[in-house]
């Protein structure tokens, strides 16, 4: 959120500059390992670029402080699947009262929380990998299971496929140094959860 609020602020892409530091975002997580597509971009673009204002406008003289909460809403959206309300009337500053409808919560439901695990399986192995990297051998042995193939079946392949976590190397699935790490989806959960 700071990253891209701060280059869309200093305006390095000229006209259409937030069309552009959208696509530049995309591409930026892209690089990263995320699978990014345009659509929250294209269907939110209002709101996209008001949460871009809404995080780099200060007035001290009205009592406007910068408050990137908006755009906070919408990575967590993009990132992590939540389904926060994206709404450009929630970013008015000083709204009438027939304007005033509560500020939504950060955080979904528990029924459509991404950021709810009910395997104890993958709850271990995010609580095993935490901030490191581990390989497959060092994260059976801060679960304490022996058998690779088990650990494979109900534990990382789970993990992997709803987004937890990811390779070191996705490209190449079998590199000898391969480690693995948590999302910013599994990061999330780990803090998220208190699973520290």
């Amino acid at each position: 959120t700071q990253f891209v609020s701060g280059l869309w602020q200093i305006h390095p892409f000229g006209e259409g500059n937030t069309r552009t530091t959208a696509v530049f975002t995309i591409q930026y997580l892209r690089s990263m390992g995320f699978n990014v597509e345009n659509n929250l971009f294209a269907n939110h673009s209002w709101y996209f670029r008001n949460a871009l204002v809404r995080a780099n406008y200060q007035n001290i003289q009205k009592g406007i402080k910068r408050d990137s909460v908006y755009l906070e809403r919408f990575f967590r959206n993009l990132l992590i699947g939540e389904n926060n309300e994206l709404r450009n009337r929630f970013m008015v500053v000083n709204a009438p009262e027939d304007m005033a409808i509560s500020t939504p919560t950060s955080t979904p439901t528990s029924s459509d929380n991404p950021l709810q695990i009910d395997n104890e399986n993958i709850s271990r192995l995010i609580k095993a990998i935490a901030n490191n990297r581990l390989s497959v051998k060092e994260m059976m042995a801060s679960v304490g299971l022996k058998n690779r193939e088990n650990f494979m079946e109900y534990s990382l392949n789970p993990a992997i496929k709803e987004g937890f976590v990811s390779m070191l190397y996705p490209d190449k699935p079998r590199h000898p140094r391969q480690k693995y790490m948590l999302t910013i989806k599994g990061l999330a959960v780990y803090n998220s959860n208190n699973l520290k």
